[in-house]
Protein backbone atom coordinates (compact mmCIF):
# COMPACT_ATOMS: atom_id res chain seq x y z
CA UNK A 1 0.00 0.00 0.00
CA UNK A 2 2.94 2.25 0.98
CA UNK A 3 4.43 1.78 -2.09
CA UNK A 4 1.13 2.61 -4.33
CA UNK A 5 0.93 5.30 -2.54
CA UNK A 6 4.85 6.41 -3.49
CA UNK A 7 4.37 5.86 -7.13
CA UNK A 8 1.28 7.85 -7.23
CA UNK A 9 2.75 10.69 -6.02
CA UNK A 10 5.81 10.26 -7.81
CA UNK A 11 3.32 10.19 -11.55
CA UNK A 12 1.26 13.06 -9.84
CA UNK A 13 4.90 15.20 -9.55
CA UNK A 14 6.11 14.26 -13.07
CA UNK A 15 2.68 15.34 -14.79
CA UNK A 16 2.27 18.31 -12.95
CA UNK A 17 4.67 20.29 -15.18
CA UNK A 18 2.33 19.38 -18.19
CA UNK A 19 -0.88 19.45 -16.10
CA UNK A 20 0.54 23.49 -15.45
CA UNK A 21 1.31 23.84 -18.83
CA UNK A 22 -1.91 22.73 -20.27
CA UNK A 23 -3.95 25.19 -17.83
CA UNK A 24 -5.97 28.05 -19.28
CA UNK A 25 -4.41 31.45 -18.30
CA UNK A 26 -6.90 34.02 -16.72
CA UNK A 27 -5.47 37.65 -15.79
CA UNK A 28 -6.60 38.41 -12.63
CA UNK A 29 -7.21 42.08 -13.32
CA UNK A 30 -8.48 43.86 -16.45
CA UNK A 31 -5.95 46.85 -16.50
CA UNK A 32 -2.39 47.04 -15.83
CA UNK A 33 -1.65 48.72 -12.92
CA UNK A 34 -1.20 52.63 -12.82
CA UNK A 35 1.75 55.02 -11.71
CA UNK A 36 -0.66 56.70 -9.00
CA UNK A 37 -1.38 53.22 -8.04
CA UNK A 38 2.23 51.66 -7.54
CA UNK A 39 3.34 54.66 -6.16
CA UNK A 40 6.95 55.69 -4.81
CA UNK A 41 7.87 57.76 -7.49
CA UNK A 42 7.47 55.11 -9.99
CA UNK A 43 6.94 56.35 -13.76
CA UNK A 44 6.28 53.90 -16.64
CA UNK A 45 9.12 53.55 -18.88
CA UNK A 46 8.81 55.32 -22.75
CA UNK A 47 7.66 52.15 -25.52
CA UNK A 48 10.10 50.90 -27.81
CA UNK A 49 10.38 53.50 -30.36
CA UNK A 50 9.68 52.76 -33.57
CA UNK A 51 7.99 49.92 -32.65
CA UNK A 52 8.44 46.22 -33.65
CA UNK A 53 7.07 45.26 -37.26
CA UNK A 54 5.80 42.20 -38.61
CA UNK A 55 7.97 39.62 -40.62
CA UNK A 56 6.31 40.66 -43.89
CA UNK A 57 6.58 44.47 -43.27
CA UNK A 58 10.16 44.21 -42.80
CA UNK A 59 10.62 42.25 -46.47
CA UNK A 60 8.36 45.12 -48.06
CA UNK A 61 10.55 47.70 -46.27
CA UNK A 62 13.89 45.85 -48.04
CA UNK A 63 11.70 45.16 -51.04
CA UNK A 64 11.56 49.27 -51.22
CA UNK A 65 14.68 49.91 -50.23
CA UNK A 66 15.84 47.72 -53.26
CA UNK A 67 13.40 49.38 -55.49
CA UNK A 68 14.31 53.06 -54.91
CA UNK A 69 17.97 51.79 -54.90
CA UNK A 70 17.38 50.59 -58.87
CA UNK A 71 15.23 54.41 -59.52
CA UNK A 72 17.79 55.80 -58.16
CA UNK A 73 20.58 54.12 -60.28
CA UNK A 74 17.87 55.04 -63.34
CA UNK A 75 16.90 58.41 -63.01
CA UNK A 76 20.29 59.34 -62.28
CA UNK A 77 22.59 57.50 -65.26
CA UNK A 78 20.10 57.03 -67.51
CA UNK A 79 17.17 58.84 -67.47
CA UNK A 80 19.75 61.88 -66.31
CA UNK A 81 16.36 63.82 -64.82
CA UNK A 82 16.77 66.51 -61.79
CA UNK A 83 13.47 66.74 -61.34
CA UNK A 84 12.75 62.84 -61.23
CA UNK A 85 15.44 62.34 -58.67
CA UNK A 86 14.09 65.32 -56.51
CA UNK A 87 10.66 63.45 -56.28
CA UNK A 88 12.34 60.34 -55.41
CA UNK A 89 14.41 61.72 -52.75
CA UNK A 90 10.81 63.47 -51.48
CA UNK A 91 9.41 60.15 -51.35
CA UNK A 92 12.34 58.28 -49.14
CA UNK A 93 12.28 61.27 -46.87
CA UNK A 94 8.66 60.48 -46.06
CA UNK A 95 8.35 57.11 -45.40
CA UNK A 96 12.12 55.79 -44.74
CA UNK A 97 12.71 59.34 -42.20
CA UNK A 98 8.90 60.26 -41.17
CA UNK A 99 6.97 57.07 -41.56
CA UNK A 100 9.95 54.89 -40.84
CA UNK A 101 11.08 56.71 -38.54
CA UNK A 102 14.92 56.67 -39.91
CA UNK A 103 14.69 52.61 -39.10
CA UNK A 104 15.67 51.55 -42.05
CA UNK A 105 19.28 52.33 -42.11
CA UNK A 106 21.90 50.90 -43.58
CA UNK A 107 23.93 53.87 -41.46
CA UNK A 108 23.71 52.05 -38.44
CA UNK A 109 23.43 49.09 -39.28
CA UNK A 110 26.94 48.92 -40.21
CA UNK A 111 27.56 48.55 -36.29
CA UNK A 112 25.26 45.43 -35.69
CA UNK A 113 27.06 43.56 -38.46
CA UNK A 114 30.38 44.81 -36.92
CA UNK A 115 29.29 43.46 -33.22
CA UNK A 116 27.77 39.71 -35.18
CA UNK A 117 31.23 39.01 -36.79
CA UNK A 118 33.40 39.52 -33.50
CA UNK A 119 30.61 38.61 -30.94
CA UNK A 120 29.86 34.65 -31.14
CA UNK A 121 26.79 35.55 -28.90
CA UNK A 122 25.46 38.33 -30.84
CA UNK A 123 22.63 37.54 -33.38
CA UNK A 124 20.83 39.73 -36.44
CA UNK A 125 18.29 39.31 -38.86
CA UNK A 126 19.12 38.49 -42.03
CA UNK A 127 17.57 41.98 -43.49
CA UNK A 128 19.76 43.45 -41.17
CA UNK A 129 22.39 42.27 -43.00
CA UNK A 130 21.01 42.32 -46.49
CA UNK A 131 20.58 46.87 -45.73
CA UNK A 132 23.71 46.99 -45.06
CA UNK A 133 25.66 44.95 -47.59
CA UNK A 134 22.74 45.84 -50.33
CA UNK A 135 23.77 50.25 -50.90
CA UNK A 136 27.45 48.97 -50.83
CA UNK A 137 27.20 46.41 -53.64
CA UNK A 138 25.33 49.06 -55.62
CA UNK A 139 27.96 51.56 -54.80
CA UNK A 140 30.85 49.22 -56.38
CA UNK A 141 28.54 49.05 -59.93
CA UNK A 142 27.13 52.76 -60.34
CA UNK A 143 28.32 55.10 -57.87
CA UNK A 144 26.83 56.32 -54.35
CA UNK A 145 22.73 55.85 -55.75
CA UNK A 146 21.70 55.19 -51.86
CA UNK A 147 23.20 58.51 -51.34
CA UNK A 148 21.15 60.75 -53.86
CA UNK A 149 17.69 59.92 -53.73
CA UNK A 150 17.29 56.96 -51.19
CA UNK A 151 18.73 58.18 -47.50
CA UNK A 152 16.60 59.89 -45.67
CA UNK A 153 19.74 61.93 -43.93
CA UNK A 154 20.71 63.17 -47.30
CA UNK A 155 17.45 64.05 -48.80
CA UNK A 156 16.72 65.95 -45.39
CA UNK A 157 19.91 67.91 -45.99
CA UNK A 158 19.15 68.36 -50.10
CA UNK A 159 16.01 70.17 -49.63
CA UNK A 160 17.67 72.91 -47.16
CA UNK A 161 20.28 73.87 -49.49
CA UNK A 162 19.14 77.16 -50.45
CA UNK A 163 22.51 79.28 -51.24
CA UNK A 164 25.37 77.06 -51.42
CA UNK A 165 29.06 78.30 -50.57
CA UNK A 166 31.71 76.69 -51.90
CA UNK A 167 34.11 75.22 -49.26
CA UNK A 168 38.21 75.49 -49.82
CA UNK A 169 38.82 72.17 -51.55
CA UNK A 170 41.75 71.76 -49.22
CA UNK A 171 39.43 72.31 -46.56
CA UNK A 172 36.56 70.11 -47.99
CA UNK A 173 39.41 67.10 -48.15
CA UNK A 174 40.52 67.73 -44.46
CA UNK A 175 36.81 68.19 -43.34
CA UNK A 176 36.20 64.83 -45.03
CA UNK A 177 38.73 62.54 -43.05
CA UNK A 178 36.48 62.76 -40.41
CA UNK A 179 34.25 60.61 -40.78
CA UNK A 180 36.36 57.53 -41.28
CA UNK A 181 38.01 58.51 -37.74
CA UNK A 182 34.28 58.79 -36.74
CA UNK A 183 33.91 54.79 -38.72
CA UNK A 184 36.56 53.88 -36.63
CA UNK A 185 35.13 54.97 -33.21
CA UNK A 186 32.15 53.29 -33.85
CA UNK A 187 33.70 50.15 -34.92
CA UNK A 188 35.63 50.20 -31.40
CA UNK A 189 32.87 50.96 -29.41
CA UNK A 190 30.20 48.70 -30.89
CA UNK A 191 32.92 45.60 -30.73
CA UNK A 192 33.65 46.05 -26.83
CA UNK A 193 32.06 43.93 -24.59
CA UNK A 194 28.02 43.78 -24.13
CA UNK A 195 28.41 45.25 -20.64
CA UNK A 196 30.12 48.45 -21.69
CA UNK A 197 29.29 48.69 -25.87
CA UNK A 198 27.46 51.48 -27.34
CA UNK A 199 25.90 52.59 -30.61
CA UNK A 200 27.34 56.17 -31.20
CA UNK A 201 25.83 56.44 -34.94
CA UNK A 202 22.39 55.71 -33.86
CA UNK A 203 22.87 57.78 -30.39
CA UNK A 204 24.27 61.00 -31.81
CA UNK A 205 22.14 60.55 -35.46
CA UNK A 206 21.34 64.61 -35.61
CA UNK A 207 18.29 63.61 -37.57
CA UNK A 208 16.47 60.32 -35.64
CA UNK A 209 14.75 62.97 -33.16
CA UNK A 210 13.31 65.31 -35.95
CA UNK A 211 12.30 62.02 -38.47
CA UNK A 212 10.44 60.54 -34.28
CA UNK A 213 9.19 63.72 -33.49
CA UNK A 214 11.02 62.92 -29.54
CA UNK A 215 14.18 62.86 -28.15
CA UNK A 216 16.68 64.86 -25.53
CA UNK A 217 16.52 68.67 -26.11
CA UNK A 218 20.19 68.50 -27.47
CA UNK A 219 19.57 66.25 -30.07
CA UNK A 220 16.93 68.56 -31.68
CA UNK A 221 19.93 71.23 -31.32
CA UNK A 222 22.09 69.36 -32.62
CA UNK A 223 19.40 68.09 -35.92
CA UNK A 224 18.58 71.99 -36.34
CA UNK A 225 22.47 73.04 -36.42
CA UNK A 226 23.16 70.77 -38.71
CA UNK A 227 20.10 72.05 -41.15
CA UNK A 228 21.18 75.51 -40.81
CA UNK A 229 24.26 75.03 -41.82
CA UNK A 230 23.00 72.93 -44.03
CA UNK A 231 21.55 75.96 -45.93
CA UNK A 232 24.77 77.40 -46.95
CA UNK A 233 27.08 74.13 -46.86
CA UNK A 234 25.70 70.95 -48.96
CA UNK A 235 25.21 68.32 -46.94
CA UNK A 236 27.30 68.71 -43.87
CA UNK A 237 26.67 65.61 -42.24
CA UNK A 238 27.48 63.39 -45.20
CA UNK A 239 30.25 64.91 -46.88
CA UNK A 240 32.25 65.58 -43.33
CA UNK A 241 30.70 62.54 -40.51
CA UNK A 242 28.51 59.91 -42.18
CA UNK A 243 30.21 56.77 -41.23
CA UNK A 244 28.36 54.78 -44.24
CA UNK A 245 29.27 57.45 -46.54
CA UNK A 246 33.33 56.54 -46.37
CA UNK A 247 31.88 53.19 -47.32
CA UNK A 248 30.35 54.21 -49.87
CA UNK A 249 32.39 56.34 -51.18
CA UNK A 250 35.81 53.18 -51.54
CA UNK A 251 33.03 51.25 -52.98
CA UNK A 252 32.40 54.33 -55.63
CA UNK A 253 35.49 54.00 -56.98
CA UNK A 254 35.06 51.01 -58.18
CA UNK A 255 32.30 51.13 -59.93
CA UNK A 256 32.67 50.97 -63.73
CA UNK A 257 29.59 52.67 -64.68
CA UNK A 258 28.76 55.91 -62.61
CA UNK A 259 27.59 59.82 -62.86
CA UNK A 260 28.86 61.48 -66.28
CA UNK A 261 29.19 64.64 -67.60
CA UNK A 262 27.66 64.37 -71.62
CA UNK A 263 29.48 61.70 -72.02
CA UNK A 264 31.62 61.47 -75.43
CA UNK A 265 30.43 64.86 -76.07
CA UNK A 266 31.92 67.49 -73.25
CA UNK A 267 31.68 71.16 -73.84
CA UNK A 268 34.27 72.22 -70.80
CA UNK A 269 31.88 74.86 -70.28
CA UNK A 270 32.22 74.64 -66.47
CA UNK A 271 28.93 75.29 -65.76
CA UNK A 272 28.13 71.78 -64.09
CA UNK A 273 31.75 72.94 -62.03
CA UNK A 274 29.43 75.77 -60.95
CA UNK A 275 26.29 73.53 -60.29
CA UNK A 276 27.72 71.20 -58.12
CA UNK A 277 27.50 72.31 -53.91
CA UNK A 278 29.22 68.49 -52.76
CA UNK A 279 32.74 69.58 -54.86
CA UNK A 280 32.23 66.37 -56.47
CA UNK A 281 33.45 67.56 -60.17
CA UNK A 282 37.08 67.86 -60.81
CA UNK A 283 38.64 68.79 -63.91
CA UNK A 284 35.26 69.01 -65.43
CA UNK A 285 34.62 65.44 -64.46
CA UNK A 286 32.72 63.30 -61.77
CA UNK A 287 34.54 62.40 -59.06
CA UNK A 288 32.95 58.90 -58.33
CA UNK A 289 33.71 58.85 -55.02
CA UNK A 290 32.59 62.02 -53.93
CA UNK A 291 29.49 62.27 -56.17
CA UNK A 292 26.02 62.32 -54.46
CA UNK A 293 23.96 61.35 -56.75
CA UNK A 294 22.07 64.67 -56.84
CA UNK A 295 21.57 65.15 -60.76
CA UNK A 296 22.23 68.99 -60.39
CA UNK A 297 24.86 69.14 -63.08
CA UNK A 298 22.23 67.65 -65.31
CA UNK A 299 20.27 70.41 -65.13
CA UNK A 300 22.81 73.07 -65.40
CA UNK A 301 24.56 71.21 -68.40
CA UNK A 302 23.71 72.50 -71.91
CA UNK A 303 23.57 69.34 -73.63
CA UNK A 304 20.99 67.43 -71.22
CA UNK A 305 19.09 70.83 -71.03
CA UNK A 306 18.47 70.74 -75.10
CA UNK A 307 17.42 67.17 -74.86
CA UNK A 308 15.12 67.90 -72.66
CA UNK A 309 13.53 70.57 -74.64
CA UNK A 310 14.56 73.01 -72.27
CA UNK A 311 16.75 75.32 -74.32
CA UNK A 312 17.16 75.91 -78.17
CA UNK A 313 19.80 74.59 -79.77
CA UNK A 314 21.36 77.81 -80.59
CA UNK A 315 22.35 78.36 -76.75
CA UNK A 316 24.68 75.22 -76.84
CA UNK A 317 26.58 76.36 -79.61
CA UNK A 318 30.32 78.22 -78.78
CA UNK A 319 30.70 81.63 -79.33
Amino acid sequence: MTRALLVLLCLLALSAPALSQAMQYERPVDTAPREKDIGGGYTTPEVQKPLPRGAWLLILDFALLGAALAASVWLTIYKRSRRAVVWLSLFSLVYFGFYREGCVCPVGSLQNVAVALTDPNYRIPILVTATFFLPLIVAALFGRAFCGGVCALGAIQEFVLIKPVRVPRRLDQALGLLKYAYLGAAIWFAIQPAASRDFLVCRFDPFVSIFRRTGFAHMYAIGAAFLIGGMFVGRPYCRYLCPYGGLLSWCARLAPRGVSITPGRELDCGLCNDACPYGAIEKMRADQAGCLYCARCYRSCPVDRKESGLIAIEEIRPA
